[in-house]
């Protein structure tokens, strides 16, 4: 797989500095890849029922988290796409509260909620090892910000790293 470094301030709004920052410059496959194994391993041998419980009222179930983390996978690599592929469009932004709503997790399987996961990150790798290399430095507008092919990549397992401490910490 093509190898390419941690996008640089600028390359992103300061908004996603939450993300970026918490990634070495890793390998970014490997870090995808080990991200699944973490996640199968953290979910699998809690206890029936437990995925389908928020830490709190308001808050999320982790299979909500769990779907959430997949939808924003799927948007960003959407964006990814369109801008690598030298898209013009500036791409609107997406309220995460409805997605996961309407996407009622609570309702689908654990096992198929990681499948589903797993499906997404091979996905993205596999477009990823088609990319040409001058596409990662390409930029584009989403939701109404700059940004470039390569940080909405490692974007995504920075928002990973976000939620999956939560998970940890919280649940």
């Amino acid at each position: 797989m093509k190898t390419f470094s941690l996008p640089s301030q600028g390359e992103y709004p300061p908004y996603y500095e939450t993300y970026i920052s918490k990634l070495t410059n890793a390998n970014f496959s490997d870090l995808m890849i080990a991200q699944i194994e973490q996640l199968k391993t953290f979910l699998i041998p809690k206890p029936i029922g437990w995925d389908n419980t928020p830490y709190a009222p308001g808050k999320w179930t982790p299979k909500e988290l769990l779907g959430h983390l997949t939808d924003t996978e799927r948007i960003m690599t959407f964006r990814a796409l369109c801008i690598a592929r030298g898209d013009k469009n500036s791409f609107p932004g997406f309220d995460q509260d409805p997605y996961v709503e309407e996407g009622k997790f609570r309702e689908v399987p654990l096992e198929l909620l990681l499948t589903d996961f797993e499906n997404q990150r091979e996905a993205l790798l596999s477009l990823i090892r088609t990319l040409p290399v001058a596409s990662f430095e390409k930029i584009g507008m989403a939701n109404g910000n700059s940004i470039s092919t390569r940080a909405l990549f490692w974007i995504i397992p920075g928002h990973f790293e976000h939620h999956f401490h939560l998970l940890q910490r919280l649940y």
